[in-house]
């Protein structure tokens, strides 16, 4: 059986990441870097496509874990009849390799555990060729490499502390503070910790045809690892009365940027359902636009400046070009070419097909990102992060393209697979973009058309107010002529579109938080509403962010108490150790969609910060 996406935690090294379960199992891994093919795919099959457990041999009476104070150190704690015992697993900050180390530590009596290792690599597609006590002919070895620690001589049983594997582009080695032998497809160990005892594992990833690396040293990577993460979090800014749920969203949102680029992927996972056994299963290990507003401000409202300026300097990056070739969605590096396919021989987690990897909806016209492209940029320069004259050229040719293309349907900003619609929120959007450019001419002494900017924006306002919104009901609707409605519909009043006591925003909150209703969370939107409006079968659960961005809406239009309310119920939603994914259900208490998900964090931060604000402002900033 598969873990519940809630007994996930994450390990991380700013490159990829890894989800360990409560039972011991590493599920799921990436190597070399998120969006790379995982060598433990058990999240998305079974046992069978890759994974590595380190557990108790017999009955356990309890288990817990936690983050080593403010680290990504995480300590699993079994109590079982004979004694207790913990595994510490971490990620060391890259340097040369790719590291995984595990260390087995004895806390009281003794323990039998056992040890169970299955590398496949594609995803679980390709079987390795794993040897141990020995390197295979043809892999480059440096004439340090520890001599093999053979056990046994017999081939069927031989036993070994270093062991390779090798398919293709990739090699793993493992130092084993034990023996491992071949059993099966795997390489396992028994063996005994007693009160005091450290048992340490370090796996480590490289090319193939490179030399080995050197493995860390696992005590010294844990004192790094700690060093890292403590220092990081010492950076923090924010005090108020969600401290530790903020400080650990930070560093679950750190643990998924790409440190070469500054990047942050939607999530560490790919199809992880929205609906189980349902189709809605995506992959989020890409760089969504439309993301670079919250995530800049929640990093500057909480004083990290290096990294708002390095996801901003990857905004300009990924977006530098021709802006009708403007995507959604970019690769870690930038990379625009993100083709959509099904791993056919996965059954999906729990049997929740197809498996995908690629995301078609980077080819999608989705009006909005223009607009918030602009507001990021916009935020980051009255932040005082530093521009340059061809930032402010990128703009203005965004601003250009808005100009012409602005009253075009879109798939909006949920990525619709259905028609394309004339989409409320990406007209608001595009109205965003455009009063950001008014703001940076007049607040920032750029160059730059104003009068006529004005005009434009002044057209799309009346265009969206006449024909988006329902007098009789008294709310915007999703989209022109539409019966429903969308969770977006909340952020008309943050990104300054019109002021929070204005009766139509304050009709639409209501309306929404109605509406969309799901056992008082938040519906992205209704798919049963105008005939199915995203084109596909099934349904989902509740959307984290719309329901934080309820708590921002609630909060603004007056009703503090209500939003604190449901702020302290998404609070709860945090698994033990902090995560969230993308949905929750509330009928079987599950975290559904991949995880972490970078929006669900930010939400959480965001609204932390803004629920310590009396009242939020009428500035127009989209997250202000």
């Amino acid at each position: 059986m598969t873990n519940p996406i809630e007994d996930y935690a994450l390990i991380g090294d700013l490159h990829t990441a890894a989800l360990v379960g409560l039972d011991g199992s590493i599920d799921w891994l990436c190597l070399p870097h998120f969006d790379d093919a995982a060598c433990f795919a058990a999240l998305l099959h079974d046992q069978s496509a890759g994974r590595w457990q380190i557990a108790p041999s017999g009955a356990v009476r309890a288990t817990s874990r936690r983050y080593e104070d403010d680290t990504l150190v995480l300590r699993t704690r079994w109590e079982t009849p004979t004694g207790v015992v913990e595994v510490v697993d971490l990620m060391p900050p890259r340097s040369e390799a790719a590291d995984v180390v595990r260390i087995v530590q004895g806390i009281e009596g003794s323990v039998e555990m056992h040890h169970h290792l299955r590398l496949r690599f594609d995803y679980g597609r390709v079987k390795p060729w794993v040897r141990t006590g020995e390197l295979p002919d043809g892999i480059p070895h440096s004439d340090d490499e520890p001599a093999p620690d053979v056990v046994d001589a017999d081939p069927a049983v031989r036993s070994s502390r270093l062991v390779s594997a090798i398919a293709g582009p990739d090699a793993v080695w493992m130092h084993a503070g034990v023996p491992l032998h071949r059993e099966d497809d795997e390489l396992v160990a028994t063996f005994t910790v007693r009160a005091g005892d450290q048992v340490p594992f370090v796996l480590t990833h490289q090319q193939s045809h490179l030399p080995p690396p050197v493995s860390a040293e696992p005590f010294e990577a844990l004192e790094s690892t700690r060093d890292f993460w403590s220092s990081w979090i010492a950076q923090c800014t924010y005090e108020g009365r969600w401290a530790p749920e903020v400080r650990r969203s930070l560093m679950l949102l750190k643990a998924l940027t790409f440190a070469p680029t500054g990047g942050i992927v939607a999530a560490a996972t790919t199809s992880l359902p929205e609906e189980i056994g349902g189709v809605r299963n995506w992959d989020y290990r890409y760089c969504w636009l439309r993301d670079a507003t919250f995530t800049l401000q929640a990093f500057l409202g909480t004083g990290y400046v290096d990294e708002a300026q390095a996801w901003r300097d990857w905004l300009l990056r990924a977006v530098a070009g021709d802006p009708a070739e403007l995507q959604i969605m970019y690769g870690l590096d930038g990379a625009r070419r993100l083709s959509e396919t099904t791993l056919d021989w996965l059954d999906g987690y729990e049997g929740s097909r197809p498996v995908r990897i690629g995301n078609g909806a980077a080819e999608q016209h989705q009006l909005d990102v223009w607009g918030e492209t602009l507001d990021g940029l916009y935020l980051a320069r009255e932040a005082g992060l530093p521009a340059s004259d061809s930032s402010w050229d990128l703009q203005r040719a965004l601003v250009d393209w808005l100009a012409k293309h602005w009253a075009e349907p879109d798939n909006g900003l949920w990525e619709m697979r259905g028609p394309r619609r004339h989409f409320v929120h990406s007209k608001v959007m595009a109205w965003a973009g455009i009063d950001r450019a008014i703001r940076s001419v007049e607040d920032h002494g750029v160059a730059g058309d104003v009068a006529a900017w004005r005009e434009l924006a002044d057209r799309i306002h009346e265009d969206v107010c006449a024909h988006g919104f329902d007098p009789e009901r008294n709310t915007f609707t999703q989209f022109y002529g539409s019966d429903g409605l969308d969770a977006a519909l909340l952020l008309i009043p943050r990104v300054g579109f019109l002021p929070w006591d204005d009766p139509r925003v304050v009709g639409t909150v209501e309306a929404v938080a109605r509406e969309l209703d799901n056992d008082g969370f938040v519906l992205r939107y209704d798919n049963h509403a105008d005939d199915g409006p995203d084109g596909l079968p099934g349904d989902e659960s509740a959307f984290l962010v719309c329901s934080f961005w309820l708590v921002d809406a609630l909060h603004g239009i007056g009703q503090t108490a209500r939003a604190e309310a449901l702020f302290e119920r998404l609070v709860s939603l945090c698994n033990d150790v902090g995560m969230l994914s993308e949905e929750y259900d509330p009928p079987t208490g599950r975290h559904l969609g991949n995880t972490p998900q970078a929006f669900s964090l930010v939400g959480l931060v965001n609204s932390a910060r803004h629920l310590n604000d009396e009242m939020p402002s009428d500035s127009g900033d989209v997250h202000g």
